[in-house]
């Protein structure tokens, strides 16, 4: 070995004793990325010259636990801003947290009656709210430590809380604008209530689940059969205590004689049922009348619209009946259901009863009782001329859906949109700028105003949907005109799962292009003079399910916490698990099995990147490409197909195609084939023009295919990346181009057709190899014709790959192969004497072709068995069908083994 190149290895050795004996992630992790925080490399910097390009971070709720679904919203983001900063971006990952309404008081007052055995009325408002506080400092927040060990690379230093500061002043802004405009107002409307939380609550936190109940039929007016009377049939039969109407459909001759005429209530003197025709019931159901209680069931509430109907309320804030005047008033609802119907039952006016009863009940996510659909007086916005420029975005283009399936989705939910119940019984939130006073008057504060001397203010307090509603720009300091907003908005991408597209979504176009309208001089114009929109694109990705594609969930124990994947397998196992498996739109089934292939995979690039150090890969200047072997422009012209595929891929959110196509270069191109090239092309006991070349080819290729994977795997990659080029970080470091790897050069078709022929004979013959049963280590004389195969150039890899030497004195052929190659079909001869136990493979082949011959013999009894396949699925013959082809051919080739051994 000569001086140069002993001096080659030893560098090359010296940086591979730099890395740790093998790829241990939790060992790293954690300080790779503090390390990345100190040197700022996160932070944005709003006077760069840099083209901006910005994400907020979806704000997980204070009180929460990171799940899978954040961890592919995460990775995806994270992959999206790393990559953007290698491609000379300032890039701006702004994160925050939601204050979670009533998931944070519903905690803190848990915790407040186990520690303490009081409720936040003991406490009084103001005292309340500052435990609040105290527990978020203390325990809120867990996830932004999650997303830390998970390697999100978010500007820390512009962290936001949706009560912090400036995002209330955010909130008091928006709701003046918006009431001065007539754009909120108070009114008495049917909301879902929740009677364990005391408040109104949004369809988002309405989860419905089918129960058992009772479907129970009784009868209004006369028992005489020949006097007026209908019978109606309900599954909340307390309900019937505020029944103001029956409704019938108008073509229902059955009834047409009772519509207009009253029918008298059997519990309440005040109340008597009138009867109503109506479009919306359906005559073929049931009796093809129904009981109306306007003010507890949506589709009642819509008919007492209609006709002009009282709505008496008969149930108080916590579900309890009142103000009813009857023996039930103080029960609750489920104790109300009993007496009710053993009352109804003791006048004979039961006529059916159907129990257990299957039927969907909504639930409150987060108390887990009933919901009770109420009449409450609330705050409202008025969305129609709001939801209409969220429309128009999506429909003229400001905004690109991604994938654009989905758009039709977003218009069904925003052109039918009904008004916003913005108000909230709570008091952790956002206190409604209102103020009442002493003769009635209403005045709505803004935050620069204060209300009058003798007012007080509203007690209730905005859905938390209302102040992340204004997130992408409340976040950079509007309504104040900021260096942030200036630089970073409109935000470039919004990165967020389908399922919330209708709640959290479309409520962020209708603020945030409101926002826009009322002031352009601080978010700017949008195209042709629209409102500009708060992020140009919506990428929207499935929900992560478990690997059976069932949603994952506590009651099927199927639930996987992230964090556990990243304590056994290193974060970048769960990042690339997620990342190859994100199509746009589709669901994501992930299992152990997909974590383990994962870290494989990040094993298998430490070990590579050790094994081309060793060997005295660097990266420098790539010789000229007239100097290469074929296999080395194969690589390179390899590198470029995959770099710009992979491209392509991102620019277009195809992270999983992506990933797959990195992977497979990665493992099968490179690991598998690329570097047991290069180690017949580096000689170990000189320097050659060749090897040095190819000691820079590795390099590079190794260099690339880091720094493209790096988005979705940044903790591995920044370890070998270092190592590799002895550079201070590949955050950093820029986004592969062509000129990396073959700069624009067209590809040299003649060496990819002889890399694959040298691949198609390696592989061939290392399976005659193992069909003979000779050992991997063993070396074989092999004749075989290079020149007719235009493979001279490859011989050497290929008697090194394939483990066959070049025949000597007394070679004998003992068994050949023959096989078709792009420029001739080519025999190898092979003596495998004294390699092969002749009577141990003879016994094995033996005991392999009985297996076969089974095997045909039971797909042959199958397929000939008539009845059989006149009732089998297709699906079902057609894989019986392919496992006999598969024996037969087992059979012919184990034959032709066994008579070759002859």
């Amino acid at each position: 070995m000569n001086d140069q190149t002993e001096g080659k290895m030893l560098m090359g050795k010296n940086r591979a004793d730099a890395l740790p004996k093998s790829w241990d992630p939790q060992s790293v992790e954690a300080e790779i990325y503090q390390g990345w925080v100190d040197a700022g490399h996160f932070t944005a910097d709003p006077e760069s010259d840099k083209p901006g390009y910005s994400i907020v971070l979806p704000p997980p709720n204070v009180t929460g636990q990171l799940h899978m679904g954040h961890a592919l919203d995460h990775t995806l983001m994270d992959a999206l801003v790393r990559r953007k900063r290698m491609q000379g971006y300032e890039v701006l990952w702004l994160p925050g947290m939601d204050h979670a309404g009533i998931a944070t008081q519903t905690k803190v007052e848990k915790m407040l009656k186990r520690t303490e055995g009081k409720d936040r009325y003991d406490y009084g408002r103001e005292e309340f709210i500052g435990k609040v506080w105290e527990w978020k400092e203390e325990y809120g927040g867990a996830i932004a430590d999650q997303m830390r060990a998970i390697g999100d690379s978010v500007d820390w230093s512009r962290e936001r809380f949706t009560l912090d500061e400036g995002l209330s002043r955010a909130v008091q802004t928006i709701f003046k604008e918006l009431y001065d405009r007539g754009l909120i107002y108070r009114a008495n409307r049917l909301v879902n209530w929740s009677p364990v939380l005391e408040t109104a609550v949004s369809d988002i936190e309405v989860v419905y689940k089918d129960v058992e109940g009772e479907l129970i039929s009784f009868r209004y007016g006369s028992m005489n059969d020949d006097e007026p009377h209908v019978v109606v049939a309900t599954t909340r039969v307390e309900t019937m205590l505020g029944d103001v109407a029956i409704a019938v459909h108008p073509e229902d001759e059955r009834y047409a004689h009772l519509v207009g005429t009253r029918l008298p209530h059997p519990f309440r003197d005040d109340l008597s049922m009138i009867v109503v025709a109506d479009d919306y019931v359906d005559p073929e159901f049931g009796s093809g009348a129904v009981k109306i209680t306007p003010a507890h069931d949506p589709n009642d509430y819509a008919i007492g619209l209609r006709h002009d109907l009282d709505m008496p309320t008969i149930m108080d804030e916590t579900g309890r009946i009142c103000d009813t005047g009857t023996q039930f008033d103080g029960l609750t609802r489920e104790e109300a259901r009993v007496a009710v119907r053993e009352a109804l039952a003791e006048q004979g006016r039961i006529v059916e009863e159907k129990r257990p009863y299957l039927h969907s009940v909504g639930h409150s996510e987060r108390s887990g009782e009933a919901i009770e659909p109420r009449l409450s007086l609330q705050w409202f916005v008025k969305v129609e001329e709001l939801a209409k420029m969220a429309g128009d975005a999506i429909r003229e283009g400001d905004t690109k859906v991604h994938p654009q399936t989905m758009e039709p989705r977003y218009f069904e939910w925003v052109d039918n949109m009904h008004d916003w119940t913005i108000s909230r019984q709570l008091w952790w939130g956002h206190r409604i700028p209102i103020w009442y006073g002493p003769e009635g008057e209403i005045v709505c504060v803004g935050p620069d105003e204060q209300a009058p001397e003798g007012y007080t203010q509203d007690p209730d307090v905005l859905d938390t949907w209302f102040s992340s509603a204004l997130w992408p720009f409340s976040t950079m300091g509007w309504p104040e005109k900021t260096p942030e907003l200036a630089k970073f908005f409109p935000t470039s991408v919004l990165v967020t799962a389908y399922d919330i597209l209708f709640f959290w979504v479309a409520r962020m176009m209708m603020f945030g292009t409101f926002a826009a309208k009322i002031t352009p001089e601080i978010l700017g114009t949008g195209r042709d003079g629209r409102p500009q929109v708060p992020f140009t694109d919506l990428f929207l990705h499935g929900l992560v399910r478990d690997e059976h594609g069932r949603k994952m969930s506590k009651s099927l124990g199927n639930g996987i916490d992230p964090m556990d994947w990243v304590r056994e397998y290193g974060a970048d196992a769960l990042r690339f698990t997620l990342a190859r498996g994100a199509n746009p739109g589709v669901d994501l089934p992930v299992g152990e099995d997909a974590a383990q292939s994962s870290r494989n995979f990040a094993t298998k690039l430490f070990n590579a990147t050790k094994f081309a150090l060793l060997n005295g890969a660097e990266v420098g200047d790539l010789p000229p490409r007239e100097e290469l072997t074929d296999a080395d422009r194969w690589i390179l012209d390899r590198l470029e197909e995959v770099r710009s595929t992979v491209d392509a891929f991102l620019d277009d959110y195809q992270f999983a195609k992506a990933n797959e196509e990195l992977y497979h270069f990665a493992w099968d191109e490179v690991c598998d084939w690329y570097l047991e090239i290069a180690k017949t092309q580096i000689p170990r006991d000189g320097e050659t023009r060749q090897g040095a070349n190819t000691q820079l080819v590795l390099g590079r290729v190794l260099d690339v295919v880091l720094r493209l994977l790096h988005p979705a795997m940044p903790f591995v990659t920044e370890v070998l990346w270092k190592a590799l080029t002895e550079k201070e970080t590949i955050v950093t470091a820029p986004w592969p181009t062509a000129a990396d790897t073959n700069d624009g050069a067209a590809t040299d078709e003649v060496a990819v057709r002889r890399i694959a022929d040298a691949e198609k004979l390696v592989t061939e013959i290392r399976r005659f190899r193992s069909d003979q049963g000779v050992k991997p280590s063993q070396p074989v004389p092999a004749a075989i014709d290079f020149a007719a195969a235009d493979l001279q150039n490859q011989e050497d890899l290929v008697r090194a790959l394939a483990r066959v030497t070049a025949p000597e004195e007394g070679f004998e052929e003992s068994a050949s192969i023959e096989l078709r190659l792009s420029q001739a079909t080519i025999s190898v001869a092979l003596d495998t004497s004294g390699t092969v136990d002749v009577e141990a493979e003879r016994k094995r082949l033996e005991k392999d072709l009985a297996a076969a011959h089974k095997e045909l013999e039971g797909t042959a009894k199958k397929l000939g068995n008539e009845a059989f396949l006149a009732k089998a699925p297709e699906a079902v013959v057609n894989k019986i069908r392919t496992r006999q082809q598969v024996a037969q051919e087992e059979v012919e080739r184990i034959t032709a083994r066994l008579e070759a051994l002859k």
